[in-house]
């Protein structure tokens, strides 16, 4: 007997076999759960599908986060397949490229609300469109990052938007808590993903991330998916409006151990 068992997921934001999301949808999967996934146009849906069907997924459905129609037949189609669902997973975030190198003060009107309205309000769009469609102790779970909190080179209006998606966690978690649905984040370390590649810089962040961490190693989608099992199972009843960090550490170093040493 798996973990999930019987429980069905609504799997959102996965681009390719490299994406944190494909990482939570496979772990999910290899406990039992029934998945469904959207994508966005057609170059993200030759992405998806194969993936998909490769975990005999009974819904692939498009989904522009950016349309209230469209998220709203995505509902109807959920229900048609599966009646309810007891994990939605929320994987979506978007910045335009030129906003995420140099400085944050170059930040564009247009580009900050394209942000946030995809990155963050995106969120809330879904989780109320899916609100008479959650069960009971369902579990929603979004993907953040620490430049929410601390300054990270280039991430610049994404850092603002992940800040505004966890304060989202919070009030939706108060929101939907009486019903005993939860909503926690996870904050990851950088991972090589299709959304990684647009921000400047990513490499070397990556290649030094490891060398800060104190497990010494990078993050996998695997460690990903493993914790958002548990998040998505009975095994966190107890636990919402949480940030979960599985970044081998690193959000608790304020000073790398090479800086050290050279003070």
């Amino acid at each position: 007997m798996g973990l999930l068992n019987g429980k069905k997921a609504l799997i959102m934001g996965v681009a390719n076999e490299n994406s944190m999301a494909w990482g939570i949808a496979r772990a999910l999967y290899n406990e039992g759960a029934q998945l469904g996934f959207t994508y966005v146009g057609e170059a993200l849906e030759r992405r998806v599908r194969p993936l998909a069907e490769s975990v005999s997924s009974p819904l692939i459905e498009q989904c522009d986060v950016g349309s209230d129609e469209q998220i709203e037949a995505l509902m109807g189609r959920v229900r048609d397949v599966f009646g309810q669902i007891d994990i939605l997973v929320h994987s979506i975030a978007f910045a335009n490229r030129d906003e995420l190198n140099g400085s944050y003060l170059r930040t564009t009107r247009e580009g900050f609300l394209t942000a946030m309205e995809i990155s963050v309000y995106s969120l809330t769009a879904v989780v109320k469109a899916a609100d008479d469609l959650l069960t009971p102790g369902a579990s929603v779970v979004t993907l953040t990052y620490h430049a929410s909190r601390q300054v990270v080179p280039n991430y610049n209006v994404m850092g603002v938007a992940k800040a505004a998606l966890e304060a989202s966690v919070r009030y939706l978690a108060a929101d939907l808590g009486p019903r005993g649905v939860r909503v926690n984040a996870i904050s990851a370390g950088p991972v090589r993903t299709l959304a990684a590649s647009g921000i400047a810089g990513f490499r070397d962040l990556h290649r030094q991330f490891a060398e800060r961490a104190p497990l010494r190693r990078n993050v996998t989608i695997e460690d990903v998916g493993k914790t958002a099992l548990w998040l998505c199972s009975d095994l966190s009843s107890a636990v919402t409006g949480d940030v979960i960090y599985v970044d081998s550490g690193a959000h608790i170093i304020g000073v790398s151990p090479s800086d050290a040493i050279r003070q």
